[in-house]
């Protein structure tokens, strides 16, 4: 049956589509607000704020807060004002320049988060854009820093949000905002959680410049829309981090709007380190750049498995299970490489994610080695990143995303392919602004007829012009 295009599905789609023309948001491309949100961005180095009249004192806001959903007679368990290390307005002279160590949205360029969510693998791509957001807010105008959320479910695009951050001038860092995208079976679900600073809730800090103990402060504050409340528990900590201890992290309690409440890390050089537990839910580090990356080359062990994954791949891009002589060899490629030292989350992702390849391919089935050799691929990209820049590996991940939809053509799933397009997008909107010419606007077209043939189930032209669009980035990043 032909897909209906949702209006917010089709209008997110042109937007992102514009972000890779650079005519999405005037910032000069790769960086284009989606349909919905409500970006004035700039490409400019960082505009300090133009100001008119502001009070000094934010308003700390009422003394009960309910949580959502409301419960008779129930009141968040709130700090009192006193705590507050949010309460006095900031001023924002040099905005993008975000040197706050435990929040360093400025300098860090990409993040790679791993874990698990309600029993599925959970991963993250959290990386830094070329392009500034417009905020007005408190009597001021002025830029942001613009970030990149694009999290998968079981290696399956599951949320998409671009989030907003500033740096006052006692070096606290605040949240302007997000445009959330909420994926269904690889179309948009809805747009839960958006919120700007100046329109529907006020500037909120994340990071104070100096976190002492038992200091409070609200990184979201719209309570029915967005809410948390923390409170720092603990200072000084050393965590272990992907490349070594880590020290000078920080342990805050945050308060939920439902009124859950849960622990978080912030590590200098990572900003936001970890949430949850290794036995429940959890939301970790896997590594970061620059932070984690490598002084030295690349082992050849890596070239053996990027080759080993390519095989496997490649031996099932026509549909089917791959030999297991194939995932053999990528076994005995991905034990060498660990040997050489991963970072331990890594380890343990791909380690889970090349053994669940070769019991699916045991069991004869086809759709669990689907799924699991996406997520080596994942796998093997995220390995690759201390060893090369973060624009290389992007590129290359567009393509992980072109070739997949061609694999998910050839399985009969609509569905999954337009997934993989709407990942192609997101991630393409990080590089576009480095294609120009022909290249962009085959990449452009392409993108648009394999959305529509998707939408149609006409996956025999999907899967056609997949390989061409695999092949047109395959080409862009060579030159």
């Amino acid at each position: 049956m032909p897909r209906a295009a949702a209006p917010l599905a089709l209008a997110v789609a042109a937007a992102v589509a514009a972000a890779c023309t650079g005519s999405g948001d005037g910032s000069g491309g790769g960086t284009g607000t989606p349909s919905g949100a409500t970006s004035d961005a700039t490409s400019g180095t960082g505009l300090g704020a133009t100001t008119a009249a502001a009070p000094a004192r934010l308003d700390p806001g009422p003394a009960c807060i309910p949580p959502v959903p409301a419960k008779a007679g129930a009141c968040l368990p709130l700090a009192p004002p006193e705590r507050r290390v949010d309460l006095t307005a900031p001023t924002f002279s040099n905005p993008t320049a975000v040197t706050n160590p435990l929040h360093p949205s400025a300098t860090t360029e990409q993040v790679i988060y791993g874990g698990q969510v309600d029993g599925g693998t959970f991963r993250t791509e959290f990386t830094r854009l070329p392009g500034r957001k417009r905020i007005t807010w408190n009597g001021q105008t002025f830029d942001a820093v613009t970030m990149q959320y694009l999290a998968f479910l079981d290696g399956r695009i599951e949320e998409v949000a671009l989030d907003w951050f500033a740096q006052a001038d006692d070096g606290s860092v605040w949240y302007l905002g997000e445009d959330v995208f909420n994926y269904e079976d690889g179309v948009v679900a809805d747009t839960e959680g958006t919120w700007v600073a100046g329109r529907q809730a006020p500037a909120a800090m994340i990071m104070p410049g100096r976190p002492r103990l038992g200091d409070a402060y609200r990184p979201e504050n719209a309570p029915g829309l967005v809410f948390e409340e923390v409170r720092v528990v603990a200072t000084g900590r050393t965590v272990p981090g992907p490349s070594g201890p880590v020290t000078g992290a920080i342990v805050v309690r945050e308060v939920h709007q439902d009124g859950e409440v849960e622990d978080k890390v912030f590590a200098p050089g990572y900003g936001e380190f970890s949430t949850g537990s290794a036995g429940g839910d959890l939301e970790a580090v896997s590594l970061a750049m620059p932070t984690d990356r490598s002084n030295g080359p690349a082992p050849p062990t890596l070239a053996a498995l990027t080759a080993a994954v390519a095989g496997v791949r490649a031996a099932a891009a026509g549909g089917g299970l791959p030999p297991a002589t194939r995932v053999a060899a990528l076994r005995r490629a991905w034990a060498a490489h660990r040997a050489t030292g991963v970072p331990p989350l890594l380890d343990r992702q791909t380690g889970r994610d090349v053994a669940e390849l070769a019991a699916a391919v045991r069991a004869g089935s086809e759709e669990r080695a689907r799924g699991a050799l996406l997520r080596v691929a994942q796998d093997e990209l995220d390995l690759r990143l201390p060893y090369g820049d973060v624009a290389t590996v992007d590129r290359a991940r567009a393509g992980l995303w072109a070739a997949q939809a061609a694999v998910d053509a050839a399985a009969d799933d609509a569905d999954a392919v337009l997934g993989d397009e709407a990942t192609f997008r997101w991630t393409w909107q990080r590089v576009a602004h480095q294609v120009t010419g022909a290249d962009r606007t085959r990449v452009e077209a392409l993108v648009r007829t394999i959305r529509t043939a998707a939408g149609r189930d006409d996956l025999g032209r999907a899967a056609r012009d997949a390989r061409a669009l695999a092949a047109v980035v395959a080409a862009a990043g060579a030159g």
